[in-house]
């Protein structure tokens, strides 16, 4: 699978206006949380199916050891339904996240998903949007930042894929324990986007009118006003108590809630 690069030529899709293109992220699927398995199942199999195209946001698994775990049973039933409905026509495209950014090429090939670079920039009906995990956008939290910087670079990546897949997840749940002990310390402001870090990103890439992104758990609709340009920023929402996603259409975007899926961690 190839992968895309900050700009995602607008050739690339040709969007059927009667099917909307679907934006998720937070899902956090893993086997201790069947329930959210399950409703992430049913949505793609009754909701994304209609799609034209569905961009997942990162943090799809509440973690990822490396693409030599695709056969794992829980992530197999994951896998099996991406590549059914990649199979029905749906395009589907996935950008890391800060729980899943070691999934690669493998997991591409498996699941005829196309890889994102973070961040990139799509033509929606006419519209430049911007589509980021939002992590990167989270600059008040240095420790975090620090700690992303490390686990991203080629050299950290290559010498922990080195090491057995049952050392890497023990690490990994280490890591996990470690970072919600220190998340109960932090205040809640901290861990929020950065509004400088926004506009900064807004303004490299020439105002896009959207900007959605992930990651803080906070799903929102945010108008902001910069240098003479309007643009919305969408929060996407994570799916712990209920699932829930953007739809966007020629007649612009709307996030549903699937109230009836009650999701309890």
């Amino acid at each position: 699978m190839k992968n895309v690069g900050d700009n995602l030529a607008s050739s690339l899709f040709n969007p059927d206006l009667f099917s909307p293109i679907i934006f998720i992220s937070d899902l956090h699927l893993c086997a201790s949380r069947p329930q959210i398995t399950t409703a992430f199942l049913d949505f793609l199999q009754n909701t994304a199916i209609k799609a034209n195209s569905l961009y997942i946001l990162g943090d799809l698994f509440e973690y990822w050891a490396g693409d030599d775990d695709v056969t794992d049973a829980h992530h197999q039933s994951v896998i099996t339904a991406f590549h059914t409905l990649a199979n029905s026509g749906v395009k589907i495209y996935f950008m890391h996240g800060n729980r899943d950014f070691l999934i690669a090429e493998n997991f591409s090939k498996y699941t005829q998903i196309t890889l994102l670079q973070d961040p990139a920039l799509i033509d929606l009906y006419g519209k430049k949007a911007l589509l980021s995990h939002g992590d990167a956008l989270c600059t008040d939290d240095v420790a975090y930042q620090n700690f992303r910087l490390l686990v991203r670079s080629p050299e950290w990546q290559s010498e922990f894929l080195n090491q057995s897949l049952e050392s890497r997840k023990q690490q990994i749940e280490n890591i996990r324990l470690r970072s919600e002990q220190e998340k109960s310390q932090k205040s809640m402001l901290i861990m929020d986007v950065n509004q400088e870090a926004v506009e900064a990103l807004l303004m490299a890439y020439d105002y896009p009118e959207l900007l959605i992104h992930g990651h803080t758990h906070r799903p929102n609709e945010h108008h902001i006003q910069l240098n003479g340009h309007n643009i919305t920023r969408w929060v996407l929402g994570d799916w712990y108590e209920q699932g829930s996603y953007l739809a966007c259409d020629q007649n612009g975007c709307q996030s549903i809630c699937l109230a009836e899926i009650k999701i309890k961690p």
